[in-house]
């Protein structure tokens, strides 16, 4: 993703929101199907979580053994080439394979067991591979070419959503011939349910990829295009998701981004002194509603548990002005927002009433805001809801006819340094297996986590000492080496994890717009 805030949801101080210079500019710029024994190895393959207060190993004997086990649910593996009746992508905006490992032992300490051989509910997929993340002209991406890649199969520029890369950046009447069709749009046109589910704006880049095709990725709300345009009929992707032209519509839509359907004079439920961003007086919302009977529009928690999704068609839900909170300070604070975990609960609820089946992705959008705010606790605590929300999910579904894809669009200049002990916080300084703190040239202390670039660099020196600051605070940023307004993506492979028909495809490296072609192929979409 590009232009985000991902502070000022969190109520940290303007001077802590120079994340929103992001890369704003180019560059920072259920219905069963009778099982099979194939298919029931395949979902029996899933590896058993290790058990919650299970010591680390000890022997050499116990590594062995250890192995051995995992050999041989390898061994047991089945590959499960049914057709599948859903498909639920996860997307882990930004979640690199370094976040993926950080954020596995960040959630082991957190429970209180061995970080570094905690089981994560990621980690249970069967099936992996390594995606290529580079644009159609960029060696690093953003998230717009990387989702249309992920549900259209194409890669495209930098900027751009849902057209190919014949596209024309800014420009409407050059990209209008060059829109491609995404998975959601396919399944909508064949009857099947579908559904998005984010914890940004619901227009934001990797969400509109489903339904949007435009010129500049920024155009979420008419106020934020330029007259030209406007003038040529360029829609804006708020209007474009309550207007796609495919099957009934979308059945389930919830995230942030309030702001983007609501008139300029219209006041927020949530914030009286805050108004809607539409300069075109349009209210979404209520066209939304009208046109779409026995449907609910919900904009808090309390609203959202009270819909009960077997007497509702559709369900529209717009938790924030702008995107919503990182789970770390919903949880602190007692918000009014559902967690990732409770949207994707309700959205299978939704969706699986549909006997052809549905398509479905769930955005964890906020880790991407963590990384660009050099903020590892919050990215870490957001891969934790997104673990959280897919173990929703697997409670749910039947893998037999599921097909359940763990990707993420992008990597960060997030690592992990030094020679810290097993067990060290992962969070905090460095030491070393005898106990030291491990110390830089100038005699200071350095923490695991760090970032090649972003706004934790040090511009004034001499540089603090983080042995002599509280490194495992929820506000505090990681240092790192290049100062900018924002750390930026990085260009290295992310990994793609999957269960269900057709998982077995997700194996050595592969393209990013591979995944599209997996995905329908479960499908059996021609």
């Amino acid at each position: 993703m590009r232009k985000v805030s991902p502070f000022v949801s969190a109520g940290l101080p303007v001077s802590l929101a120079l994340a929103s210079c992001l890369i704003g500019a180019p560059l920072l710029a259920q219905y069963a199907a009778t099982p099979d024994p194939a298919a029931a190895t395949a979902a029996a393959a899933l590896p058993p979580a290790r058990p919650i207060g299970t010591p680390p190993l000890t022997t050499s004997e116990g590594y062995l053994q250890a192995g051995a086990a995992e050999l041989a649910r390898l061994e047991a593996d089945t590959p499960n080439n049914r057709k599948a009746r859903n498909v639920i992508i996860f997307i882990g905006d930004g979640m690199s394979v370094t976040t993926l490992t950080a954020a596995r032992i960040f959630e082991g300490q957190k429970k209180g067991v061995d970080g570094e051989s905690y089981v994560a509910q990621m980690d249970r997929l069967p099936h992996t591979a390594l995606v290529k993340t580079y644009s159609h002209d960029g060696q690093v991406p953003d998230s717009a070419p990387t989702a249309t890649a992920i549900v259209s199969g194409v890669k495209t520029l930098n900027g751009v959503l849902g057209v190919g890369p014949q596209a024309v950046e800014d420009n409407c009447k050059a990209t209008e011939p060059y829109k491609v069709k995404s998975l959601f749009e396919m399944a909508e046109d064949k009857g099947y349910a579908t559904g998005i589910v984010s914890t940004a704006t619901i227009t934001h880049a990797t969400p509109a990829s489903t339904y949007a095709h435009v010129a500049q990725r920024d155009w979420e709300v008419d106020a934020n295009m330029p007259a030209a345009a406007k003038a040529e009929g360029c829609i804006d992707i708020a209007r474009q998701m309550v207007e796609w032209p495919h099957g009934d519509g979308f059945e389930v839509m919830l995230g942030g981004g309030r702001q983007h359907f609501m008139p300029n004079t219209a006041a927020d439920p949530e914030y009286p002194t805050k108004k809607g961003k539409r300069a075109d007086g349009k209210d979404l919302i209520s066209s939304w509603l009208a046109a779409n009977p026995k449907s609910a529009y919900v904009w808090n928690s309390e609203g959202f548990a009270a819909v009960d999704a077997k007497k509702t068609d559709k369900l529209l839900g717009l938790f924030e002005q702008s995107h919503m909170q990182f789970d770390a300070d919903r949880t602190a604070s007692g918000s009014k927002e559902p967690s990732l975990a409770e949207m994707t609960t309700k959205a299978i609820a939704m969706l699986s009433k549909n006997r052809k089946g549905y398509v479905l992705m769930v955005e964890a959008g906020k880790i991407d805001h963590g990384h660009h705010g050099g903020n590892a606790y919050r990215a870490l605590q957001d891969t934790v809801a997104l673990n959280d929300a897919l173990k929703a999910a697997m409670d749910t579904v039947d893998l037999r006819d599921t097909l359940i894809v763990v990707t993420s669009d992008h990597s960060h200049t997030f690592t992990m340094a030094g020679y810290p002990e097993r067990g060290n916080p992962i969070l905090g300084p460095v030491v070393d297996q005898k106990g030291k703190s491990t110390l830089a040239f100038d005699g200071k202390g350095y923490t695991t986590l760090g970032y090649i670039n972003g706004p934790g660099a040090v511009t004034a020196m001499p540089r603090p000492d983080p042995l002599k600051e509280d490194t495992q605070a929820l506000n505090y940023r990681q240092q790192a080496l290049i100062p900018t307004g924002s750390e930026t993506h990085s260009g290295e492979d992310v990994v793609a994890r999957a269960a269900g028909p057709k998982a077995h495809l997700f194996k050595g490296t592969i393209e990013q717009n591979t995944i599209f072609q997996i995905m329908r192929a479960a499908l059996g979409f021609k």
